[in-house]
Formats: C-alpha cells, structure tokens, sequence
C-alpha cells in the first residue's frame, strides 16, 4: 500500500490538463453493454475504478481493449449477467450494470456496491426504476438479483431523502433504452455526466430527450448499435486544481476544462476574492488578494457540489474569518474534518454544519483518508501546512485522481509516492 508524502509552502504555478470524468466514463463503459456492436470511448481516465470497470467487462466476457485513454469495447453475444463480488465492492459505480445488463439480457445479478465510506447511500432509487420496468427483484447472498421477461416503459419518479441520483438516473435511463414503450423519468438528476451518457446512448440508436432537465422521456427501441464518443472532462478535478491555486496563493491554468459545469463553485471562489478567467489556453485561477471566508451549502446540480466540499473546506482553514458548510447531499460526509483537526484546524462540527475558523497556518502531520474526496481535501491542507505531510489509504485518490503527484509536481509542488512500512 502507498502513501503521499507532501512537504508545504510551495506556490503553484503553470498548466494542469484536465482528465475526463470518472463519473461519466463508469457509466458510459457500462453502457456499451447494451449493444453487440464495437463502440470507442475517448478521453477516458487512468484511474483504478476505470481498470476495475474493464475487468468486470472482461469477466462478463466481453472484449475490451485499451490504448492509452481510448478504450474499445466489443460486447459481441455475451452470456454472462452476473457482476461478482470481488470486482463490485471496490466502487459504488458499478451498480449502473444493472440497467444495461438487464435491458440487454433480461436478467443480472450485480453485488451490492462498495466504494467510499461517506454515510449511508442507499440503492432504492435504482431497484425502484427497475421495478418501474417491470422487473422481478429480490437479495439473496449480497446480490441484487433481477429479472425481467418483458421489459416495459413506465412512469419512475427517482426523488430521494437528498435529491435526485445521479447513478440512478443513468441506471433507469439506459434499461429504458431497450425497454417496450415510453418512459417518463420525473425529478430526474441534470448533472453534466449524465448528460453525457444520455449523448452517448442518443448516438447508439437510442431515443431521449429532456436529458438537461428534471424530466427525461425515454421511447424504446428494439436493438442498439455501438457508437464513438469522447469523455467530458472531470469538473471535480478541476475543481480541485482551482481551490489548489487559492490555497497555495498560485496561478494556475486549466486546459480541457469545461467552466460552464463549475458556475456554482466558481461563483464563491470569485466571491472569496479569487480571479477565474477564461484565456486562449484554459481557465486561469490566480490569487490576487487576501481572500474572504464563505458559507456554503451543497446541493444537487447545479448547486455547490458535495464532492468538493472537503476541498472547499481545507481552503476555509486557512482562510482568515469563519466560515459555515453545510451538507446536504451526505449528512455524514465529514469524517475529513478529524484528520484536518491532526493539522491544527479549527471546525466545529454541528449537525448537517462544519464550523470553520480560519487559522494563519497549518502543520503537517500523518492523516488518514477516508473516502476519495476527503483524500484530495487531505493533500490540499498538506500544500500549504507547514512541514511535512503523509496521506494514508491513497488507494482512495488513486479511484479518482489521475497522475495527481505528476500533476502537482509539474505545478511546482513537492510530493511524492513511498510505499508504506
């Protein structure tokens, strides 16, 4: 097992390329399954989930290859339906096989989902759509099991206790994909992933609309062909890159980033005093003055997102004045804030509320990541602690990060990779 060792104080200057998105690339190699025909994905990520994702391809007996980050997968007549333990309780993403495996061959069997620990996140919504469907569900040893002879159109409303699921929207939509009949999906998520995953099914044969709102109609088709498609990039990361400018006083310029899917952070961080412009090579993100502590509260696209809550909240320790963050995605999603407290912050946790006092400075020190966001949240506090930091469990950032000691070297920092004694 590795750790990241990051020694602070070091100013982050130049060009970070963007990579393509973890959470739209999952789904998108899960929905090649829905046809037998040969698709190529593009722009995909080098990221431990994405080889987890081939290898449950592989085991289902599909062929996959990849070249760098194009990936070609080509799903001929493929028997298997069952996604195994093993491969499954690594990443919570690969509960969306449930829908493409099911429309295509009336049956799966999928494991519940692993991933990050970051409170409970239930799978109703999903097995809920496929009900919707017509699909006979039941758990027996760990596994979802469905089955579904004649897979029809419905009405499926996906609101949950938090909002709409992402992953469940992209699970219903691709089932309804081959599904006889129309089907309504109602507050469903707009997220730009699944945007994307809706262009790419638009572009194996399939029939949506409504993909940038909270209502998609799916009308089902008989058969789906392979299709060519390249990722969009990742906004957490690049969000990430941004908030790592403001933390360490830098300039930083983002290549392949999309700006219009990070309004709502980039709205506070420009509130707080942070220069985001878009130039002729990317988007610039530099400091130019003494920034201003900030509340925010995390809500569905295109809210604050509650994936960079953790990074938002590193800034805010540094940040001179109080802050309040607010979760409202994940209510539990504060495990980062003990580890941060190792570091010398000051949060008070208060409910669904992080209060956060700004300190002059922070100190390294050896801290646990728990969950793949809280891991990047743990390596900003150590870009600009005083000393040095080691980040434990990195397998986290490694699901969702890729190349980030690369990266961070390349922008001037000092981190490095050492395994663990």
């Amino acid at each position: 097992m590795d750790k990241l060792v990051v020694e602070g104080g070091k100013r982050l200057a130049g060009n970070v390329t963007i990579s393509g998105a973890k959470n739209s690339c999952l789904p998108i190699l899960a929905a090649t399954l829905l046809s037998e025909d040969r698709s190529v994905i593009r722009n995909c990520p080098d990221l431990r989930d994405i080889s987890t994702m081939i290898k449950i391809l592989k085991n289902l007996g599909v062929r996959v290859q990849q070249d760098g980050s194009t990936i070609t997968v080509e799903p001929g007549n493929y028997k298997k339906y069952t996604a195994s333990y093993e491969l499954v309780s690594t990443m919570r993403a690969s509960v969306c096989l449930l829908g493409p495996l099911l429309a295509k061959q009336r049956k799966a069997e999928v494991s519940f989902p692993g991933g990050c620990v970051i409170g409970p996140r239930p799978i109703d919504l999903h097995l809920k759509g496929m009900k919707a469907l017509g699909a006979d569900l039941k758990v027996e040893r760990g596994y979802i099991i469905a089955d579904a002879k004649n897979l029809k159109g419905g009405n499926v409303y996906l609101g949950g206790h938090f909002g709409s699921s992402v992953l469940a929207t992209g699970n219903v939509m691709m089932a309804a994909t081959l599904a006889k009949g129309t089907t309504v999906i109602e507050n469903a998520a707009c997220e730009p992933e699944v945007i994307d995953l809706a262009c790419f099914l638009i572009k194996m044969g399939a029939r949506i609309s409504g993909h940038a709102t909270h209502r998609i109609v799916v009308e089902g088709v008989k058969k789906l062909h392979g299709a060519e498609h390249s990722i969009i990039p990742d906004r957490i990361e690049a969000g990430t890159y941004i908030i790592a400018a403001a933390i360490t006083k830098g300039d930083i310029t983002l290549k392949n980033m999309e700006l219009d899917h990070l309004v709502a952070v980039t709205d506070k961080l420009m509130e707080s005093g942070l220069e985001i412009k878009k130039t002729i090579s990317g988007v610039r993100a530099r400091y130019v003055k003494k920034l201003k502590p900030l509340d925010i509260i995390t809500l569905p696209y295109p809210g604050f997102p509650t994936d960079l809550q953790a990074q938002f909240m590193s800034l805010m320790t540094v940040t001179d004045g109080i802050s309040v963050i607010t979760e409202k995605i994940y209510p539990e999603r504060f495990i980062h804030i003990s580890e941060l407290g190792r570091m010398g912050a000051d949060i008070q946790l208060e409910g669904p509320n992080a209060i956060v006092k700004g300190m002059k400075s922070l100190s390294g020190a050896p801290v646990m990541a728990s969950d793949l966001r809280a891991s990047a949240a743990l390596v900003l506090a150590g870009l600009v602690a005083k000393g040095r930091t080691d980040v434990h469990r990195i397998y986290h950032l490694d699901r969702g990060y890729e190349n980030i000691e690369a990266k961070l070297t390349k922008l001037g920092a000092k981190v490095w990779r050492e395994k663990e004694k």
